[in-house]
């Protein structure tokens, strides 16, 4: 889809749309050789992401560090993003049971209505879940940017020219050690449980399946999170 297509089906403006691709946020995953950024399924999935967290007044600097976290779970920030949006239908029915009995009533002196604290709470505890462990808190200092991804797509693209050789083989293994030294180096300290850990979700996360294979062919993601098992002895 072109960005006026995605900004017609989803009401996002065609200049946020262009400030997100600026900063990094929603890169379209094609741009034509006349210059049209071209979108597709994987990437308006990320949008939806981006426009919960938006709903949920994340700033857009914090949404970008989550979801592009290696280890970000959208499975369970979405069961957190509905916990939290369920508690400000909460706050907000009490709001307009407040509005009626003022309407109704005249003055009363009720100001419970008006507390956001507990949603401001589980917002917090939220955030620690999605990146509140020691290697999170590395990414964070590191703070990598287009040119670490870089490197991760040039690593998958190396893994893709192996994928006809054993996934236990000395080709694969120093791969995947090689990727295991450089999320160490430009991301955070990566063990080979955190390791093991991602080559489970190169296969179970569509998003993450889907960029892997396009930058090393079909199938490079299943090598992937086979070579990475075989890596870690699992």
């Amino acid at each position: 889809m072109t960005v006026h297509e995605v900004s017609a089906l989803t009401g996002v403006s065609v200049r946020a749309l262009h400030h997100y691709d600026a900063i990094g946020l929603l890169k379209p995953p094609r741009v034509t050789e006349a210059g049209y950024r071209l979108y597709d399924g994987a990437a308006l999935s990320r949008l939806q992401s981006i426009l919960l967290f938006r709903e949920l007044g994340f700033p857009l600097k914090e949404i970008a560090r989550i979801l592009d976290a290696p280890g970000y779970d959208r499975s369970a920030a979405l069961k957190d993003q509905l916990a939290l949006l369920k508690l400000r239908r909460e706050r907000l029915d009490g709001l307009i049971d407040l509005t009626d009995s003022l309407l109704a009533k005249g003055d009363i002196m009720d100001f419970t209505a008006f507390d956001g604290s507990k949603e401001k709470q589980y917002a917090e505890e939220a955030k620690k879940r999605w990146g509140g462990t020691a290697a999170y808190g590395e990414f964070e200092k590191k703070k990598p940017g287009a040119a670490a991804a870089e490197g991760l797509t040039e690593l998958f693209a190396e893994f893709g020219k192996l994928k006809k050789l054993p996934e236990d083989g000395p080709e694969a293994r120093g791969c995947a050690a090689k990727l295991k030294a450089y999320i160490s180096e430009n991301y955070y300290t990566c063990t080979d449980e955190i390791l093991f850990g991602l080559g489970q979700m190169y296969v179970s996360d569509p998003r993450f399946k889907e960029n892997i294979d396009a930058a090393g062919g079909e199938g490079t993601a299943e090598f992937v999170s086979k070579a990475i098992a075989h890596f870690c002895g699992k």
